[in-house]
């Protein structure tokens, strides 16, 4: 009867063990999904977070370029000093006039024009050439960009008076009627027998120098 009696309590016993056991392993297991849920939530926390100081700076730098006015033309590029300008600016500066003849999808075409010399517009900018070279100046060269994305490019010397024999203009008027001021500018260039560089609805004049292009070819 005693022998009896011990085995039931230590049966008893080992019960009272395992039911321990396994309410440890329990908690344990959902102390575990607590910590896991505590990590998605820091997860999810970082996920939606504001976006890197890095991506802000770029957002801030394309939104700090002014759109265009109607009419108006951004001088820009390797320049000292950046700036805008209109017809109506335009027309309060020297005047110059040329009688052209040149070749479009129209025919052949004559006109005369009125404006102000290119190079007088872009030396305001003060063009960043590199005086140390020889005739650095002729390293530069500028692209006019137009109405519809349409673009030209000159090479520097086309439109200095230093080494170019004609002017290249930016007109206000065509046979003495003025542009719409919405409108803009238009280029004209009398040494070409081709109306392709007369860029017209002007808005863009960028100044830029080819040793990067062609250093870097290298």
């Amino acid at each position: 009867m005693t022998c009896g009696r011990q085995n039931q309590r230590r049966a008893g016993l080992a019960l009272a063990a395992a039911a321990l056991l396994l309410a440890g392993c329990g908690q344990s297991a959902e102390t575990k999904g607590a910590d896991g849920a505590k990590d998605g939530a820091k997860g999810g926390a970082a996920a939606g977070a504001s976006p890197s100081p890095s991506s802000s700076s770029s957002a801030s730098a394309k939104a700090s370029v002014a759109p265009l006015g109607p009419g108006e033309v951004r001088v820009g590029g390797e320049v000292a000093k950046p700036y805008s300008v209109t017809l109506a600016d335009l027309r309060k500066l020297p005047q110059a006039s040329v009688e052209v003849k040149f070749t479009s999808a129209k025919g052949e075409q004559r006109h005369t024009y009125q404006g102000v010399p290119l190079h007088d517009v872009l030396k305001t900018a003060e063009p960043r050439f590199d005086a140390a070279k020889k005739n650095g100046r002729l390293r530069g060269f500028v692209s006019a960009t137009g109405g519809g994305d349409y673009r030209a490019v000159f090479a520097w010397a086309e439109i200095d008076p230093g080494f170019a024999k004609s002017q290249v203009l930016l007109a206000v008027s065509e046979d003495g009627v003025a542009f719409d001021d919405a409108a803009g500018p238009r280029l004209v260039v009398p040494q070409d027998t081709k109306g392709g560089r007369y860029v017209s609805e002007l808005n863009q004049l960028w100044v830029g120098v080819v040793d990067p292009v062609v250093d870097g070819a290298k």
